[in-house]
């Protein structure tokens, strides 16, 4: 059963989740002891919880070496599914701030036309 980048977004939504993932970005391959000590906000079994989650919809990829497990970020999968969704979201939103720099200032719908926090409320989650 291959997962999609739908079941990505699901595993990302949590905060925790984000957490791990971060601390594996910054560090490389770790144990689950070295996550559980990194991200504090809950306890170890929280963490073997969340950690099962981003290893079925394959954001991270699990090694057991004797009793202990590695954990990686998964280089491909849906994450890239994922990725490729999220880059074509912000191309989007580059090529709308990029026409509204270069239209004329005078032109309706201009750049000084534009309140900053309203379009950012457009691609806030």
């Amino acid at each position: 059963m291959r997962t999609t980048a739908q079941d990505a977004f699901d595993a990302l939504s949590d905060p925790t989740r984000r957490a791990i993932l971060d601390f594996l970005a910054r560090s490389g391959e770790v144990t689950a002891g070295a996550i559980a000590d990194a991200v504090d906000e809950v306890g170890r079994t929280a963490i073997s919880a969340h950690l099962r989650v981003l290893r079925t919809t394959g954001l991270v990829e699990e090694r057991k070496q004797g009793r202990f497990r590695y954990y990686e970020l998964a280089a491909d999968g849906p994450v890239l599914d994922a990725l490729a969704f999220l880059q074509s979201i912000l191309h989007l939103g580059v090529s709308d701030a990029v026409a509204a720099t270069t239209q004329p200032a005078d032109a309706p719908g201009a750049a000084a036309d534009v309140d900053p926090a309203s379009a950012r409320g457009r691609w806030a989650g």
